[in-house]
């Protein structure tokens, strides 16, 4: 099965030890950036002046993309804006996808307190599958092969997500150049999508302190 870029970022954020994703709010963010370079890379959004432009409000038939497509309409934001927006709703219309399509199944598991929403306890059905994906992306990050576009993107985004399971501190660091080097594929499809993901480290950390995180 051919995932799309979103699905393919979900299984990188995917920690198999763990059993559940990396972290919510950061892969929230992540998906967020992966359906806007899908929607830029298929010529229905552009850049202009920042900004996040529709240029063919078409169905896709991908009911993700589907889902977002109308609001960049709606509002005139740029991409970093964007990149913050509805992504709790995101994340859950990813899961859902993912879940239809047999990669991953969801409980819904309630808490004890009913005024809190349930909370989302996700299983990957093949786990050595997104083992495989991710130590293929780690070979990316060192230089071995050519790396075609969908893996740079993936593997910017967990390096600029700060998803350690894939792209680890030292790696970070001691890599540091060729990082940058792969984000510049976002640079092609958006340049001003690249500079929201090279400045995601600072939102990320403004929104888990309570700066419209969650």
């Amino acid at each position: 099965m051919t995932l799309s870029l979103y699905g393919r970022l979900y299984l990188t954020a995917y920690n198999t030890d763990a059993g559940a994703l990396y972290d919510r709010t950061r892969a929230g963010f992540l998906l967020r950036v992966a359906v806007l370079a899908e929607l830029a890379r298929a010529g229905r959004v552009a850049d202009r002046a920042g900004e996040v432009a529709v240029v063919d409000a078409a169905a896709t038939g991908d009911p993700v993309l589907d889902l977002v497509l109308p609001r960049l309409g709606a509002h005139r934001r740029t991409w970093k804006a964007w990149t913050r927006a509805d992504r709790k709703e995101t994340l859950a219309a990813v899961e859902d996808r993912l879940a239809a399509l047999g990669v991953i199944t969801v409980r819904e598991r309630r808490s004890a307190a009913f005024a809190r929403p349930a909370r989302r306890e996700v299983t990957v059905c093949d786990a050595a599958e997104v083992r495989a994906l991710q130590g293929a992306l780690a070979g990316v990050l060192r230089g071995e092969g050519s790396a075609e576009p969908d893996d740079a993107v993936l593997v910017a985004l967990a390096a600029a997500g700060g998803a350690h399971h894939v792209v680890s501190r030292a790696d970070a660091r001691a890599r540091k150049d060729r990082v940058g080097a792969l984000t510049g594929h976002l640079d092609a499809i958006a340049p001003s999508l690249g500079r929201a993901v090279r400045g995601l480290g600072t939102t990320l950390v403004a929104a888990q302190g309570g700066m419209g995180g969650g």
